[in-house]
Order: structure tokens, then sequence, then C-alpha cells
């Protein structure tokens, strides 16, 4: 997701600043080139059928806990929803973060800070079906150039976050 935003970004004020003019970057690329790159720049899952979004939780918390990452913060956001009058589906979004791996990130590049900690949003829709959503890591990974020392460190984060969410869509505790 990073790479994909941070590449898309990067041609949009291009092409901008190309231009000469004061039009915002989003304005110069057309909205459907902006739809599919913030699609593709995240991914959902559907969570199991017989696992409860809580169950969900604390299956994720327990195995980043497992991987040494670390809940950073927890924003029930459906909770706050509710605190100001307004009724609302269960939304909660978790971020998780191994500190000295994001120190070496942003680093290397400070746009990195932008999207620090990982997060994992759990929902359910209108249906009552569990979701998890989350960046697709792989953007990450794959469409950044990262110095030999860094690569490693940056699949570990991929493998780690979709370990976390995979153990929320399968209740594995």
């Amino acid at each position: 997701m990073k790479t994909i935003l941070a590449i898309g970004l990067a041609l949009l004020f291009s092409v901008s600043a190309t231009a000469g003019d004061k039009k915002s970057a989003a304005s110069s690329m057309d909205k459907a080139a902006m739809q599919q790159m913030v699609q593709s720049s995240i991914q959902k899952f559907k969570i199991n059928d017989d696992i409860s979004v809580e169950d969900a939780i604390d299956s994720m918390m327990l195995r980043a806990n497992n991987l040494n990452f670390k809940l950073v913060a927890d924003l029930p956001l459906s909770e706050q929803v509710k605190a100001m009058g307004e009724e609302s589906n269960y939304m909660r979004i978790l971020a998780f973060c191994d500190a000295l791996i994001a120190k070496k990130m942003v680093e290397h590049d400070i746009i990195f800070a932008g999207f620090l900690p990982c997060r994992i949003a759990v929902l359910k829709d209108s249906k009552g079906q569990g979701w998890i959503v989350t960046m697709n890591m792989d953007m990450m990974v794959k469409g950044v150039t990262l110095p030999k020392e860094l690569q490693p460190l940056a699949i570990k984060v991929r493998d780690t976050i979709y370990s976390i969410v995979d153990a929320g869509v399968n209740g594995d505790l």
C-alpha cells in the first residue's frame, strides 16, 4: 500500500508540476485510476462465520504477541460513534508495530512514517458479517526499492501482519 500510494502521489505531483498549474494533484488523475489505486492498496478478508469479531481480535492480539509485534493502539470507533449519540456497526482499529523496524524504515525514507503503525480494521457490515481490512503489504514489499538490509525487514513486517490477519480470520488461538 505504501508503495502504491507513494508511487501514485509522486506521479500525481510530477504530472501537476509538469503542467505548471495550481490544480491539485488528485484532479490531474482520472477518478477511475484513483479508485483503482485505492482498491489495490487495501485488502479485506471475511472472518469465518463461526468466529465472532471479539474472538478474531483476541486471536490477532495473541498472534501479534507471539510474533513480538506490539499492539500500540486500539481504537474502538463504534463505541466512540455511540458515545456521540449515533448508531454504528462494529468498527475497531488495531495498530501493531515493531518499533525497531519502523525506525529503520523511516530513517531510510521519511515517507514510511505516514503508514506507521500497521493498522488492521475489524468491522461488521450491515448484514453482521465480520471483516478484517488492512493495507496490501505486498505492494510495500514489491513496489519499493529498498536497500538489501531493509528487504528482509519489510518481508518480516508483511508476513507478520498477514499472520496476524490469518489468526483473526480463522480464530486461531
